[in-house]
């Protein structure tokens, strides 16, 4: 086994671009489009680079770069998802990958732990297995000290600050989606799947609000299914509170090569579409929406 370095090898873990004006209620959000990864995390991979990107949201932060032209933050991680979830509670853990004990408030039985993708992943794409032996526990434990926590730290102070100034606020958790899934009986997916929890973390009236943005730009739309939204959508929508969270997944086939993990010629094109639509969420009346809201309850 390598010697670890653990999350030191990461500075910054995550940066946030600033608007020069905050006059937007919205936060843009990409946790999982992070490139970073450590020579000891590689080292300690039974995977190459290559395969471990497969797990990637991998140019996201690009297509929302413009957010903050518009007067919203943008929040993004360097590090990758396969190295630490921040989309995941604190400590969904695999007692099996460890040497040592997990902490007894550690959450081993959730079904993303079952599933190989906790908040420190087990496997990658079709099911593979990311390290070739058990690594200490007191590594898992300082990624997400060192990484995890001060993530969340900043993203709340984000929703935080935005509902101060506008008495509402609108978190976009920015993501994208193979564009077919892994099972035999996958279709092709949308262009656009909009995830709020089935109605628990945004507004109905947000969601078709952004729903409609996409449809304008010629996006095939499509909600919570295959994807509804995971932790922080969860974690951070209350919209009985005037705090929505929306999940948006978007179809990579529509602006990379999925094999060579490579930009598409059309990327700058598709860049254009997506700011408009950027825009358009940024720039609207979101305390209305509230109303909208309220006034249908």
């Amino acid at each position: 086994m390598a010697a670890w370095k653990s999350a030191a090898e990461f500075e910054p873990a995550f940066d946030i671009s600033e608007p020069a004006e905050r006059d937007s209620a919205a936060i843009f959000n990409s946790p999982h489009s992070g490139a970073r990864y450590p020579e000891s995390f590689l080292a300690a991979s039974r995977l190459d680079a290559r395969a471990l990107r497969r797990s990637e949201d991998a140019f996201v932060d690009e297509l929302f770069a413009c957010a903050p032209m518009f007067g919203a933050p943008l929040m993004r991680a360097h590090f990758p998802r396969a190295y630490v979830d921040v989309n995941r509670e604190p400590y969904e853990l695999d007692p099996r990958m460890f040497e040592g004990r997990l902490p007894p408030f550690a959450n081993t039985r959730s079904l993303r732990v079952a599933g190989g993708l906790g908040t420190i992943a087990r496997i990658v794409g079709e099911s593979q297995e990311i390290y070739g032996a058990r690594f200490p526990v007191g590594e898992a434990l300082a990624r997400i000290e060192a990484i995890y926590k001060p993530y969340h730290r900043a993203l709340k102070r984000l929703i935080a600050r935005a509902y101060r100034a506008h008495g509402v606020a609108l978190l976009i958790d920015c993501h994208s989606m193979p564009s077919i899934g892994v099972a035999r009986d996958d279709r092709s997916r949308a262009d656009i799947v909009l995830g709020d929890r089935y109605g628990a973390s945004c507004s109905p009236a947000i969601v078709d609000f952004v729903e409609q943005e996409f449809r304008r730009q010629g996006f095939d739309t499509t909600r919570n299914r295959p994807y509804a939204g995971g932790y922080i959508t969860e974690h951070y929508g209350a919209p009985a509170s005037d705090l929505h969270a929306l999940q948006i997944e978007i179809n990579r086939a529509l602006y990379m090569d999925e094999q060579r993990h490579e930009k598409r010629r059309d990327f700058a094109a598709f860049v254009d579409r997506m700011s408009t639509i950027v825009e358009r969420i940024s720039r609207a009346p979101l305390a209305s929406f509230g109303a909208l809201r309220s006034a249908a309850e």
